[in-house]
């Protein structure tokens, strides 16, 4: 649930404080329409083709949920905040959608399985990403995939996970592993971005 600018501090950030303003990001909020088409055109092509069980792992207010929810997805979204989580259910309000406030190393999905898991910024920030990720692929059904969007942002103290280490993470796991380079799409940001970002698509084997 965090972005490039805030990514550099968000094991210390209360992100039930940061709720109320999340959305006001360009792509957290998803509120310029030129932006939000940008996010829908990727995650089209990311998730599956047919609808299908999505689930968001650190969801946030539910931006990208609410994209997955128009594409005919059935979506639960997890994320650690409340108040992030209450502002998703009410994003999404009377749609095939379900929120728990739970740990993203560990989602609260008892014994659901999925079609597609989604992330967005967070694997980085915990601290045994390989484990994490193999946790992650136990929540697919079989020809399931993840689809993970991360980055490195900054210069001095650059903070993330570059994509050839998470592509070496997951080469014992998935048999057909995709990166995707974002960061010269602007409309994604809202304006233009010289960090790394970028979309990791993996079919675990």
């Amino acid at each position: 649930m965090t972005n490039g600018e805030q990514s550099l501090s968000s094991a210390y950030t209360d992100w039930d404080a940061a709720a109320p303003t999340f959305d006001d990001e360009p792509d957290h909020g998803l509120r310029d329409p030129e932006v939000r088409q940008a996010w829908a055109d990727r995650l089209r092509s990311w998730l599956p083709a047919r609808p299908g069980d999505v689930l968001d792992i650190g969801c946030g207010t539910g931006s990208l949920s609410l994209l997955a929810s128009e594409q005919g997805h059935r979506v639960m979204g997890v994320d650690l905040s409340p108040a992030m989580v209450e502002r998703a259910r009410a994003k999404l309000a009377g749609r095939d959608a379900v929120f728990l406030v739970g740990d993203a190393a560990a989602p609260p999905v008892g014994e659901d399985r999925f079609d597609a898991v989604l992330v967005r910024h967070v694997l980085w920030t915990l601290p045994d990403p390989a484990r994490v990720l193999r946790h992650w692929v136990g929540l697919l059904r079989p020809g399931g995939r993840l689809v993970l969007v991360e980055g490195v942002w900054g210069t001095v103290s650059p903070a993330g996970i570059p994509a050839d280490r998470l592509t070496g993470l997951l080469a014992p796991l998935a048999g057909d592993v995709r990166v995707e380079q974002l960061s010269d799409d602007a409309r994604l940001w809202g304006r233009s971005v010289t960090d790394q970002r970028y979309a990791v698509v993996a079919v675990p084997r």
